[in-house]
Order: C-alpha cells, then sequence, then structure tokens
C-alpha cells in the first residue's frame, strides 16, 4: 500500500511510518496480528455506527512496549536503530504522520515547533523503563 513505509532490519520489523495523506475507502489494519499494538484506518459512510459496547476485561501478557506517535504539528526527523544501537534510517515527519515502533530504538530531533501525540502500553512507570544510547 503507497504511503506506508517498512523500516525493517535483518528481517526485524522496527517502525511502520504512515503518511497523513493515507486515507483509505475502506476499513484498513496496517499491522499483522501478531504485533503487541494495532493500528489501523475504520472506515465509515455517513450515518454509520459504532453500537454501544464495552470492552471484557481480557488478560494479555505483553514483553516491551511499542508506542505510536502522531505529529500533530510541526515537522521533526526520527532516526531508527536496530537492537544492536545501529542507525538504520532516518526520516522526516510532518503535521498528519504516524510513527508506529515495533522494536529496536529512535531518537528524535525537532526541525521547529512540534506537538506528538504518544499512544502507547501503560501504566507508564516513568524513565526506569528506557535505557538511553
Amino acid at each position: 500500500m503507497e504511503h506506508i513505509e517498512h523500516i525493517i532490519s535483518q528481517g526485524q520489523p522496527l517502525a511502520y511510518i504512515i503518511r497523513a495523506a493515507l486515507v483509505p475507502e475502506r476499513t484498513t489494519f496496517l499491522t499483522p496480528p501478531e504485533f503487541k499494538q494495532q493500528v489501523g484506518y475504520v472506515v465509515y459512510p455517513a450515518g454509520g455506527e459504532i453500537a454501544r459496547h464495552v470492552h471484557l476485561p481480557l488478560q494479555r501478557q505483553l514483553v516491551g512496549t511499542s508506542e505510536v506517535l502522531i505529529v500533530k504539528q510541526g515537522r521533526c526527523e526520527i532516526d531508527v536503530y536496530n537492537d544492536a544501537r545501529e542507525l538504520v534510517a532516518t526520516r522526516e515527519l510532518s503535521t498528519g504522520d504516524v510513527m508506529l515502533m515495533v522494536g529496536g530504538g529512535h531518537g528524535f530531533r525537532m526541525l521547529e515547533p512540534t506537538v506528538l501525540l504518544e499512544v502507547k502500553q501503560g501504566p507508564y512507570t516513568g524513565l526506569e523503563e528506557k535505557e538511553r544510547f
């Protein structure tokens, strides 16, 4: 699918970049079902509804933390690293772009004032979850 880039190192997925220009005509999930976090577009026609519901208390066991960043405003560069902390890719992100990080490491440089919306599994325990390099 165009407007989606998969960043992979030695067969290991590290990140998905989903460009703002992607607006699918039908419901489309962009991640494989085995990922610990699912990202997709759910498309409804005018007048469509989502029926009332609650989510059942399904217990899941996850290892690691994946995160989604949505550029709400501004521009930045992201460096994507593999598990050996080697730089694999540098990409520019702009308003409306989405980045799903599923492996390796990453770092950002802001090219202009930038607002990022971050979504990840919780609870967040603080900086002890991260190892800087």
